[in-house]
């Protein structure tokens, strides 16, 4: 069940209109030649993410003193996520974050990717935890004071962006929630998370359905579990987990009825 953990759409021409929406930092950055403006481009019109990572590499290594650095890194951070590689994308979005302590585009990427690989016997899983938890409230305060990035959205697009940068706050919270058993928060997290994104998650959803089933919410869950079967785009997965989840909670519903 592990999904990309942002809900952009990382085309070229998205990408370079929305990352630099993703700091609270008002000064935009500015290229200082052609040849890094050049280099710049190479990350957004890269074909694949190992070629972004390549791209972003150059940037910084070539570049050392690029105002495009925390773009750069939270780039290839985003990259290695979609190859699976939780471990370099954390190690990729803390460098954004050094390199622009307000940019909770990166902030938020780490604190799902600790709550997500965390386990229940970690010796190190109280610090993981509670630095993804720090990180998402953090994020939180950025994300509301963030100025609009770029004149030309609308007022309206920009609340919008901005409820979904909240939404994967939220569920950085429920996932930690979830890590540590407490279901009832798990619960009150997701669910606010699924109410402020823009478009449902499926996995989300399971998630959320299963914080609901421990808390003893079951109908609630049974009600999502069929969006999530119900729904054309959840991967065969994600319905698998919520189809067996369904059969768990109709047990529960039928011992408590006796």
């Amino acid at each position: 069940m592990i999904r990309p953990l942002t809900r952009i759409l990382f085309c070229a021409a998205l990408a370079a209109a929305l990352v630099p929406a993703q700091t609270a930092n008002p000064k935009q950055p500015q290229p200082k030649s052609q040849k890094e403006l050049e280099a710049i481009q190479a990350i957004f019109q890269a074909p694949d993410p190992d070629a972004r990572i390549a791209a972003a590499k150059e940037l910084v290594t070539k570049f050392a003193d690029t105002e495009f650095k925390a773009t750069a890194f939270y780039v290839g951070a985003f990259s290695y996520q979609q190859k699976g590689d939780l471990e370099n994308a954390i190690v990729w979005a803390e460098q954004a974050v050094e390199a622009d302590p307000k940019f909770y585009g990166a902030m938020l990427m780490i604190a799902n990717a600790l709550a997500l690989r965390t386990q229940e016997f970690d010796l190190d899983r109280e610090e993981k935890l509670g630095r993804a938890e720090k990180l998402a409230k953090q994020a939180m305060e950025l994300i509301n004071s963030a100025p609009k990035p770029r004149p030309d959205i609308t007022d309206e697009q920009w609340e919008g962006a901005k409820k979904d940068f909240l939404a994967q706050a939220h569920e950085a919270l429920g996932l930690a929630a979830l890590a540590r058993k407490n279901y009832a928060a798990c619960a009150s997290e997701l669910g606010t998370a699924a109410s402020l994104a823009s478009q449902q998650d499926p996995s989300l959803m399971v998630r959320l359905a299963n914080c609901q089933i421990h808390s003893g919410k079951i109908d609630e869950a049974l009600a999502l579990l069929d969006k999530v079967l119900n729904d054309p785009n959840a991967v065969p997965q994600v319905k698998n987990v919520a189809a067996q989840l369904k059969v768990d909670a109709n047990k529960k519903k039928a011992e408590a009825a006796k």
